[in-house]
């Protein structure tokens, strides 16, 4: 297990994911810029697809606290392949980081399977910036 606060907010938010139908639980942590750091964890619906990815779950939370910038993201999953975002949750991503923000996958235990920046996760990705 990594001694890395962040890594233990995703572990921990993993732990607290309500997944009754696909039993598959993620948790998600993000540093915002000033350092705070904001978890969330998956939340699913009877009515597919009215669910809540991990990721979208720490950037509300983050978001409601008035941070608006991403340092770092760690996402969970509970198998032994990495958890890497989806990609509504990569745009996500996008909107609060540059495209050099390192995604950290880990394991249910903490061990890192898997370490990409949202620019090899989001290639040529649409952000803020291209709106200016």
């Amino acid at each position: 297990m990594s001694n890395d606060p962040l890594v233990q907010a995703a572990v921990d938010a993993r732990l607290r994911a309500y997944a009754p139908y696909s039993r598959f639980q993620v948790g998600a942590a993000v540093e915002a810029t000033d350092g705070r750091i904001f978890a969330g964890c998956n939340v699913e619906n009877a009515a597919y697809p009215e669910g809540t990815c991990a990721e979208a779950g720490a950037i509300a939370a983050m978001v409601a606290q008035g941070g608006r910038h991403i340092r770092r993201v760690v996402v969970c999953g509970g198998g032994d392949a990495a958890c890497t975002p989806c990609g509504g949750c990569r745009q996500k991503i996008r909107e609060f980081a540059s495209p050099g923000t390192s995604v950290t996958m880990v394991s249910a235990g903490g061990a890192v399977l898997q370490v990409r920046t949202l620019a090899d996760l989001l290639p040529d990705s649409f952000g803020p910036d291209s709106l200016t």
